[in-house]
């Protein structure tokens, strides 16, 4: 679904992509990780084309991501903010039927709500949530609202941005679930970027481990613990010492 060939991104002198090679297949889970500044998110946003790269291609379902109608491309992807992103001056159902209310995919406004209850209940949360604003809601009750928004489209790709930054472990693991139940039913093809091992191994089937602008290791989640690539190793062990250089 998602190819990334030689891709090269610079800005000025910083080498932030450097010949990334990846594949994310029709769906499935890839998880990317990797430390910050690595150039995680600066990937996440070439494939949306909302960054252009220096050089290589990317590809979504065949098609380069640079040219084409962009309205209709974007309407093929959900998008899970790291900090929820929602518009604090809306209501909760009109931040989850944000994209329903206007533009190419616009609904008549009591079925647009219809839905957004509808992905509210999904997500675990009540009828009555929808009528409250993001300011009245618990950080994890944002990031269920976020989720709701991300799949009220019916998208065929999501996009996860650090889907548990700023939650407890106990949130963050019904956070994962959910990811995890939501992608598998509606046969999304998911990208997520996360530091957090514990939503790796709960939400991936493939990890890819981005250090130094390209791909250091991929390969199913269910191999990390045996890689014998000793980025992944130290990364995921969080260890000191390695061919990672920690920042002092």
């Amino acid at each position: 679904m998602i190819t990334l060939t030689d891709v090269h991104k610079s800005f000025g002198s910083k080498h932030v992509l450097q010949g990334v090679n990846l594949s994310i297949e029709k769906g499935t889970s890839m998880v990317i990780i990797g430390g910050s500044g690595t150039g995680k998110s600066v990937m996440l946003k070439s494939v949306l084309g909302l960054v252009t790269p220096d050089s290589g291609t990317i590809t979504v379902d065949g098609h380069d991501v640079q040219t084409g109608d962009r309205d209709a491309f974007l309407a093929r992807f959900g998008m899970l903010f790291q900090g929820g992103a929602l518009f604090d001056s809306l209501p909760v159902w009109q931040n989850v039927a944000f994209r329903l209310l206007r533009g190419g995919l616009k609904r008549p406004k009591a079925e647009a709500r219809e839905v957004a209850i509808e992905k509210l209940r999904r997500v675990g949360l009540a009828p009555e949530t929808a009528d409250l604003f993001p300011s009245e809601l618990s950080g994890g009750m944002q990031k269920r609202v976020g989720l709701a928004r991300a799949i009220a489209a019916d998208p065929e790709i999501i996009f996860f941005d650090e889907p548990t930054t700023g939650l407890d472990p106990i949130m963050s693991g019904v956070i994962n679930e959910l990811i995890r139940e939501i992608v598998v039913e509606m046969g999304a093809t998911a990208m997520t970027i996360t530091h957090d091992m514990s939503s790796v191994r709960a939400i991936a089937d493939t990890v890819a481990m981005l250090h130094d602008g390209t791909i250091k290791w991929t390969g199913p989640a269910s191999q990390l613990d045996s890689s014998g690539d000793p980025y992944l190793d130290q990364f995921i062990h969080g260890r000191a010492e390695g061919p990672i250089e920690a920042v002092r």
